[in-house]
This record gives structure tokens, C-alpha cells and sequence, in this order.
């Protein structure tokens, strides 16, 4: 849902513990693309970036989450399930 992605991107203040706390502002913009399921050239285009940059950002995301590639393990999914579970509760 954008509204919920847009809230927790503008408070930008998460849990001591999480591992969200380590990402910029931007890295959450770009993370909160990924999870409502754009692809780099629309997060790209969203957030008027380059695509490198929006890998660089990606590839950024990635290691401050300690997500190594691995064959079983889809980061992209993996940084998104991590980014839902720190989502406030709606209601």
C-alpha cells in the first residue's frame, strides 16, 4: 500500500534494534520502491535517479542489511520482508 510505504519513509525513525536504522533517508526511498514492487528503472524514474545510482543505492541496501548472495536467498525479498516487518501497525 503507498500510503503505508510514504508513512514510514517520512518518519524515518525506526527501532534501536532494527537493522533499518543503518540506511540513509534515500535508501529508505529506494527500499519502500522495491517494496511496493517496482523494478530499478521505475524506482529510477519515481525518485528521479539514474539507474546506476539506483543500484549503487541497492547494492548499499543490501550490505548495511547483511544480505550476501546467496543461492537460496532472494535479497530483494529478503530486504523487503525486514523493511514490512518494521511497518507500524495500521488500524
Amino acid at each position: 500500500d503507498p500510503k503505508v510505504v510514504d508513512s514510514l519513509v517520512r518518519s524515518r525513525s525506526t527501532p534501536a534494534g532494527s537493522p533499518l536504522r543503518h540506511l540513509t533517508p534515500r535508501e529508505l526511498e529506494v527500499l519502500a520502491e522495491i517494496a511496493s514492487g517496482k523494478n530499478n528503472g521505475a524506482i529510477a524514474e519515481a525518485l528521479v535517479l539514474s539507474g546506476g545510482a539506483v543500484e549503487k543505492h541497492i547494492h548499499s541496501i543490501f550490505y548495511k542489511l547483511g544480505l550476501t548472495e546467496e543461492a537460496a536467498v532472494h535479497r530483494r525479498v529478503a530486504a523487503v520482508l525486514l523493511f514490512l516487518a518494521e511497518l507500524p501497525p495500521t488500524g
